[in-house]
């Protein structure tokens, strides 16, 4: 029994445009359809994760989803949106990057299971590979005209952009290939539908036209809104760069804090498309939120559901504890339950020193801490004052003046938390 897919993406607000007809193909039986995966790194950033939930959305509604990475398509560069050439793979760092894919996707979709619509991953340079180039544009070239070609959007805007360099052929005959890719999975397949953003969608419709005149048959194409956020600022993208899925790239503390960060406008949307949250809840965790939204309700919920979904409850646990460290209550044992990379994260920013761990075989005083070995605190004078006003923490544990920071101190064998007062921090480096 299949459910209504596109009624689904609708209320989540993951729906831009569909081919007439897509609703009601999909409603008859089970169907295939497919999103493409660039396989550039070996992890996917959470600007992929809205094809992905789509895919998990068609894999729930009872029709079976292909991942598709597109070995050769990222070989070449997409024009859509870019302003440059993607850089060539070789084939062993192509593997490597489509297994570690496969475990990421392996968190949303089903690939194991015995039932007919479990998922199935493919790679587009396993039939591009041994095409030789007379036989693509002899087999596929020549039932597509150039004007059609130039009449896309993508290739519009990049021939009209302001770049020098213009549009290579390799760049101009993307669309062919990925139209190829949707005629090989409609023959190979049975695959009737290509999802993607809704930048995709002329290369898409370029597969449902090859479909047409070379497989006598027809393919539907949907698209799902480009995520944006509302100040303007690019969606999953920091002053770090991406926000990755592989927690060795983003920790799961960063993770979430991002989720976390999310504005009122910006979690109300994202709360539909990022998680499987039904519509009665997501209603009235809004309405919740409205009515006080100071307690962060839906960015509280958002961050939790998502980092669960991609890290584990563990690493949620984890984030939340490391959060409290800046923003509640901890101590030092929960300071030393931090493994080095969170600690860091959490820590960002904050000034640092350098101290020899010979330093702490007798003990380092509060004044040197302070002061004299760091420069945490202007002067030993203040050092003096702010230790008599009970001001001065180590590892979030207040401290008198007569206290010695040992090797017992050590948080990850390595650090040392300083604190004054509530929000100013300082970080001893021991080496």
């Amino acid at each position: 029994m299949t459910s209504n897919f596109v009624e689904e993406l609708k209320w989540r607000g993951m729906l831009h445009d569909a081919m007439p007809g897509t609703e009601e193909h999909l409603m008859n039986e089970m169907q295939s359809a497919y999103v493409g995966i660039d396989p550039t790194a070996d992890s996917l950033h959470i600007g992929h994760l809205v094809g992905v939930m789509m895919l998990r959305h068609f894999q729930l509604a009872g029709h079976k989803p292909y991942a598709l990475i597109g070995g050769a398509t990222g070989m070449i560069g997409d024009p859509s949106g870019k302003s440059a050439e993607r850089n060539l793979l070789d084939e062993p760092t192509l593997r490597h990057n489509q297994e570690a894919i496969k475990g990421q996707l392996s968190r949303f979709l089903d690939f194991d299971g015995d039932a007919d619509n479990a998922a199935i991953l493919v790679n587009n340079y396993d039939w591009m590979k041994d095409f030789s180039f007379l036989d693509f544009i002899r087999d596929v070239g020549k039932h597509i005209t150039v004007n059609y070609m130039m009449a896309k959007d993508s290739v519009k805007k990049r021939l009209s952009s302001e770049s020098k360099e213009g549009m290579s052929f390799t760049e101009f005959t993307y669309q062919m290939v990925q139209g190829y890719d949707f005629l090989y999975l409609y023959q190979n397949h049975n695959c009737t539908l290509q999802m993607g953003g809704s930048d995709q969608w002329g290369n898409i419709t370029t597969g449902t036209e090859l479909i047409r005149r070379i497989g006598g048959g027809k393919g539907y194409a949907l698209t799902c809104p480009l995520i944006t956020k509302a100040d303007g600022t690019k969606f999953g993208k920091t002053e770090g760069g991406n926000i990755w899925l592989d927690s060795e790239r983003t920790s799961p503390y960063k993770f979430y804090q991002y989720w976390l960060n999310t504005s009122d406008v910006d979690a109300e949307k994202y709360i539909k498309i990022f998680t499987f949250l039904s519509k009665e809840e997501i209603d009235g965790l809004i309405k919740e939120h409205q009515e006080a939204p100071h307690m962060r309700v839906l960015q509280k919920r958002l961050a939790e559901e998502i980092t669960v979904m991609v890290h584990s409850q563990e690493d949620l646990e984890n984030a939340q504890k490391a959060s409290n460290i800046l923003f509640g209550k901890s101590t030092s044992k929960d300071l030393k339950g931090l493994n080095e990379k969170t600690f860091l994260d959490v820590f960002d920013g904050v000034p640092q020193a350098e101290i020899s761990k010979s330093e702490l075989t007798s003990g380092l005083n509060m004044i040197g801490a302070l002061a004299d070995k760091t420069g945490f605190l202007a002067s030993n004078s203040e050092a003096r004052r702010e230790l008599k006003q009970n001001s001065i923490s180590v590892n979030k544990e207040k401290v008198k003046d007569d206290y010695l920071i040992t090797e017992d101190d050590l948080i990850n064998g390595k650090f040392v938390l300083l604190q004054r007062g509530k929000k100013n921090y300082f970080v001893l480096v021991v080496k």
